[in-house]
């Protein structure tokens, strides 16, 4: 967009401009943020006592400010100041809507003051938003510029997380052996969970640790039942005799080593096998990104081979489903988008891609190999000439060892400011892994993701 303003003595009465701005959740946030008023009316799903719970509409004064907008860069343009402005309100706007600011010469006043008529409406029904009247100061000298150099903005939220708990709060509370939660994280994720009807938790490991917790954290466990055991690995074997007895639908991992909780699960003959390799699968909610992004595996499989790959994308795939991803787009990375026998991860990712198409793995697309910016970025896959569904598309990556799952998923969460829901699958249940440093947020959407998969497995075996 090219910016020049318009000196005082090049306007005349009746000339006008117009901007066009679609209206988001994303824009009420920001106006919150800069202008310090969050007022629950216009914030998506206010929490607060009292908090509405119809759509959030539009703060008044973010839409009054699509008019210095018009002021600002087109008419006069760059160098404008106010004098003062008149509003009157006339309608609401809300998420979704899209809107045209108006301004129009009303008058030219001595001193370089320009009078303007002013008025914001709603695409598609013409309805007057609101109107009033500007004064301003012209600009005294002549600005151009083609582009502003302005930082962009990502709203740090988590609306996929929001949506899935959501919807888990509506299924019945999932029984869940949370394997010892002797420390004050572990028992709170368990509780937490609890408290917002995801989980229905029985607690297994030492009841002295657990309680001491339950104290720090200014809770009971008064409503829960506990089984005690004196080892990490006899209350993983605890959890895996609740599954095989039909008593509980998943596992949590509370304080232990991950090797112990999953050892009793692997057993051949006592375990929870059910012919698939156990898989550990991400999913990811990165602000800016309009989807979840599920990214595997990050912390089981070290070097997996073919074989192993097979397992860990149908496994994704039929994690995606459950949350609502219909038809997964699958993208196995690689450093290339092109085969190269030098690169065995390359060679993989175009096995599994031909395995796809033959339905040797079924339930999603899979592309591959993908180099990470043409598997997220259309614009940086068009550049290389891929136009399949995946490039550009993809809601689950596929890395070729655990080093790159583990980096992309920190990265993820640490840079990108992304919030991690782990779970691992391939057992008879979904075994909910949380980590110290995981929020509430990852504690809950962990819980919620499970209970959902859960879910649909116990429907498709009615």
């Amino acid at each position: 967009m090219n910016f020049e303003s318009r000196m005082w003595d090049e306007l005349e009465p009746g000339m006008s401009a117009e901007l066009r701005r679609l209206c988001t959740a994303d824009d009420f946030y920001v106006f919150a943020a800069a202008s310090g008023n969050h007022n629950p009316m216009h914030l998506p799903q206010g929490e607060g006592e009292g908090a509405p719970k119809a759509e959030p509409v539009a703060p008044g004064m973010f839409v009054a400010s699509l008019i210095s907008a018009v002021l600002g860069n087109i008419l006069p343009g760059p160098g404008t100041l106010y004098r003062s402005q008149t509003l009157t309100f006339h309608e609401r706007v809300r998420d979704g809507e899209e809107l045209i600011s108006k301004v129009t010469v009303k008058a030219k006043e001595p001193g370089g003051i320009l009078v303007l008529a002013t008025e914001v409406r709603r695409v598609g029904d013409d309805r007057l938003i609101l109107e009033g009247e500007a004064r301003v100061e012209a600009p005294k000298t002549k600005i151009h510029y083609e582009e502003l150099d302005a930082p962009g903005l990502i709203v740090q939220r988590h609306r996929h997380f929001e949506a899935l708990i959501a919807k888990a709060e509506h299924l019945p509370a999932m029984a869940t052996a949370v394997v010892c939660p002797v420390e004050e994280s572990a028992l709170d994720g368990a509780l937490i969970s609890a408290e917002h009807h995801l989980l229905a938790p029985i607690l297994i490991g030492n009841p002295d640790k657990m309680a001491k917790a339950a104290k720090a954290l200014g809770k009971s466990l008064d409503a829960y039942e506990i089984i005690a055991t004196e080892t990490d690995r006899e209350a993983a074997q605890k959890a895996v005799e609740l599954v095989r007895a039909g008593r509980v639908e998943a596992i949590m991992k509370g304080h232990l080593h991950t090797d112990d909780l999953l050892h009793p699960m692997l057993d051949k003959q006592a375990g929870l096998r059910i012919g698939r390799r156990f898989t550990h699968i991400f999913v990811m909610d990165v602000p800016g990104v309009s989807h979840p992004l599920l990214v595997t595996d990050a912390a089981i499989n070290i070097a997996p081979d073919l074989a192993t790959k097979v397992d860990i994308v149908q496994n994704a795939i039929d994690l995606a489903i459950s949350i609502g991803i219909e038809v997964p787009k699958v993208g196995v990375l690689s450093a290339v988008e092109t085969v190269n026998p030098a690169m065995p991860s390359s060679i993989d990712a175009a096995l599994l891609s031909k395995m796809a198409e033959r339905g040797q793995i079924k339930g999603g697309i899979v592309d591959g190999p993908l180099a990470m910016d043409n598997a997220v970025d259309l614009g940086a896959a068009r550049t290389k000439g891929l136009r399949g569904e995946v490039a550009g598309h993809a809601e689950v990556l596929v890395v070729p060892g655990i080093d790159a799952g583990n980096m992309l998923a920190k990265q993820l969460a640490y840079i990108s400011h992304a919030e991690g829901a782990g779970l691992v699958l391939g057992a008879k249940v979904p075994v909910i892994l949380n980590s110290r440093s995981d929020s509430a947020m990852a504690r809950l959407a962990s819980a919620a993701v499970a209970a959902i998969h859960a879910n649909r497995l116990r429907e498709a075996r009615l």
